[in-house]
């Protein structure tokens, strides 16, 4: 089973709540979950969440609309995926973040597709970024999962999920997945009041038309818009999850 594993929680350092946001009548987490079901590659998708009470909204929002929601641990993000793996035992793990409702399925099913064909350990758009920051997708098989656990992790390690993985490169066999042009510049992710209105706009424009929009109708979108767009010059790329803390 390829296991999605979306995780997200509401005390988010920057943008509290971001992840209830509304986002066309949905909170911003529905609206991706909705995007994730479209992929032809995940089995299953489960939203990793904290036991905190911090997070009891976000169950309640997700629980009654039929999505499984699983909590653990508020800090140790490692430590909740473990119990997500442990219970449904996955042949492959796809890391995917709750801040990303601009996702392309088709980016995620090419990762997944990679993994799968060169038997990688760990295989993701990010350890050579070229996709806009915001479709991040990281694909971990289950063995490399099982070694990863057995490893003296730092608390760093425990918080930043992967960061153990592609931090080993002698140990672990990485697969990096890039496109060309080097898009890597532009900003889709929501960390801050701004990008949240950035992604607004690009929902208020193409959902409607097609809900399924993908990477190549936003850049359509921008092109015929100048200046409505987010880079990396707006918030460098991964400075929230630089934060203590900020690690959704």
């Amino acid at each position: 089973m390829i296991l999605g594993i979306l995780q997200g929680r509401v005390s988010s350092a920057r943008l509290p709540g971001k992840v209830l946001a509304p986002l066309l009548g949905e909170p911003m987490i529905v609206r991706q979950l909705e995007r994730l079901a479209r992929s032809q590659q995940l089995d299953r998708i489960v939203v990793a969440t904290s036991v905190d009470p911090s997070d009891d909204p976000l169950v309640e929002a997700l629980e009654p609309r039929g999505f499984t929601v699983r909590r653990g641990a508020l800090d140790d993000v490692v430590a909740r995926f473990d119990v997500i793996v442990r219970e449904f035992a996955p042949t492959t793990i796809v890391r995917l973040t709750a801040d990303c409702p601009l996702t392309d399925v088709a980016v995620i099913d090419r990762v997944i597709g990679a993994h799968l064909g060169t038997g990688s350990d760990y295989t993701s758009n990010v350890i050579e970024p070229t996709y806009p920051d915001g479709l991040d997708v990281e694909a971990i098989s289950a063995d490399a999962w099982r070694r990863l656990m057995a490893l003296p992790l730092t608390a760093r390690e425990r918080e930043h999920v992967t960061l153990g993985l592609y931090g080993r490169p002698d140990s672990f066999f990485l697969t990096s997945i890039t496109q060309q042009p080097d898009r890597s510049a532009l900003r889709w992710t929501v960390d801050i009041p701004d990008d949240l209105d950035f992604v607004r706009t690009v929902y208020d424009a193409l959902y409607d038309r097609d809900p399924a929009f993908d990477q190549a109708a936003v850049l359509a979108f921008l092109e015929a818009h100048a200046g409505v767009g987010r880079t990396n010059e707006d918030l460098a790329r991964n400075a929230g999850s630089a934060l203590s803390g900020e690690e959704i």
